[in-house]
């Protein structure tokens, strides 16, 4: 059988010949557009700090008071050693923001997704996702035992034929061996689960025509906003708020870690949901708070979001989008339909993207390659992020980088 490490190193190899080998790059400066990179200044389009504010003064001396009076560690679960006051200034803000009765805060983006999915869902009951929903949610759709249905990225047909499917099992479910009283029969539960934007292709869900579905055969709609808070919406809330429909959504989730600057994730909705939550999110029970600094560092950049610089920020990074789109036509380099702050160049083959990404490296540009299982086999690509702190000349030496090296 060999040792551990021989079959490890085997699995290894398979990873560098299939050009999917990844490893981690040391970063020696706070994040901002030009970064510090294993000895390198780098001018960086990874990053997911659209708004810029991960490095804000407003965001950085809310986390120095909260150090200064709270500490640096939370020291066990909420549930165990008590709930510090920033966490629930942070979701008093997040419902204000959302629009919602209440919210809850978690230590990530993923453990958000894999503590609520699998406290609302259990085998019993339906889950459909679009095909290209991020990654913590696949993971929470099998946790939860739930049946998992994938309808065809961003198509509501095929939406709706898996909500016939999902309706067509019976309506009610019997009572279990051992189940209390107070256990009467329920409806079986459907939930749709999709990205209002999409992680790494940029394009956006027709969420108007999913939330008509949902009310029209009984499901619920747990909408991922992590890549357009703070982007869209009068309040910059996300593509619900800007599409007008927020009230008709049951269960938002995002993350605090990109447009907000800070990290974490959220569920906000109803008052039932958030209650049901504290008692049966298991990621939320089990795991030590985060660090009170990053709730208030949060609630920091959710304030500053709403306001005018909020606005001009936001204002400021669509202006860079509508730049880049231009540019990289002009290139060689057309990206086709570009709706947010996400740009992906379709490169197709794995080992191209790598290459690609270490010829830009080369000039001090860091665009990451995004490969299989990120996206699917073939479907490589460069993915460029902007930020309200890039400026023209940064996109300018972009694209003449990137045009030596247009598709032919």
């Amino acid at each position: 059988m060999g040792t551990l490490d021989d079959a490890l190193n085997l699995e290894l190899q398979s990873l560098r010949e299939a050009a999917l080998w990844r490893e981690l790059r040391r970063v020696d400066s706070a994040t901002a557009p030009s970064i510090h990179i294993q000895g390198q200044e780098t001018l960086s389009f990874a990053s997911n700090d659209y708004l810029g504010l991960a490095s804000h003064p407003a965001l950085r001396q809310a986390a120095i008071r909260a150090v200064e009076r709270w500490g640096v560690g939370a020291s066990s679960s909420r549930l165990i050693s008590g709930s510090w006051q920033p966490y629930h200034e942070l979701e008093d803000t997040l419902a204000g923001w959302k629009g919602t009765e209440a919210a809850l805060s978690f230590a990530s983006g993923y453990t958000t997704a894999l503590g609520a999915i699998p406290a609302l869902l259990g085998s019993d009951d339906v889950i459909i996702l679009d095909k290209r929903v991020h990654a913590c949610c696949v993971d929470a759709a099998r946790l939860s035992g739930a049946q998992l249905r994938v309808f065809r990225h961003n198509d509501p047909e095929d939406l709706k034929t898996k909500l016939i499917w999902a309706t067509g099992l019976g309506s009610k479910m019997p009572l279990k061996p051992g189940e209390n009283a107070a256990s009467i029969h329920r409806a079986r539960r459907i939930l749709i689960v999709t990205e209002s934007v999409f992680s790494m292709d940029g394009d956006l869900a027709p969420l108007r025509d999913i939330i008509d579905l949902k009310d029209q055969f009984g499901a619920w709609l747990m909408l991922d906003e992590a890549h357009a808070v703070g982007l869209f919406g009068e309040q910059r809330s996300g593509l619900a708020e800007a599409f007008e429909i927020a009230n008709r959504v049951e269960i938002h989730m995002g993350t605090l870690g990109k447009a907000i600057g800070s990290a974490g994730g959220y569920i906000a909705g109803s008052r039932a949901l958030i209650d049901l939550l504290v008692n049966r999110a298991r990621s939320f029970i089990f795991s030590t708070a985060p660090l009170p600094a990053q709730a208030a560092a949060a609630k920091a950049a959710i304030e500053l979001i709403q306001g005018p610089e909020g606005a001009s920020r936001c204002a400021r990074v669509w202006t860079l989008v509508d730049r880049l789109k231009n540019e990289l036509t002009h290139a060689g380099w057309p990206p086709g339909v570009v709706r947010s702050t996400i740009v992906p160049l379709i490169v197709g083959e794995e080992g191209r993207a790598v290459c690609l990404a270490e010829a830009l490296k080369s000039q001090g540009l860091f665009v990451p390659p995004i490969r299989y299982p990120t996206v699917a086999r073939g479907a490589a690509r460069l993915r460029i992020s902007l930020s309200a702190d890039h400026t023209a000349e940064h996109l300018q030496r972009l694209v003449q980088a990137l045009r030596i090296y247009a598709k032919t």
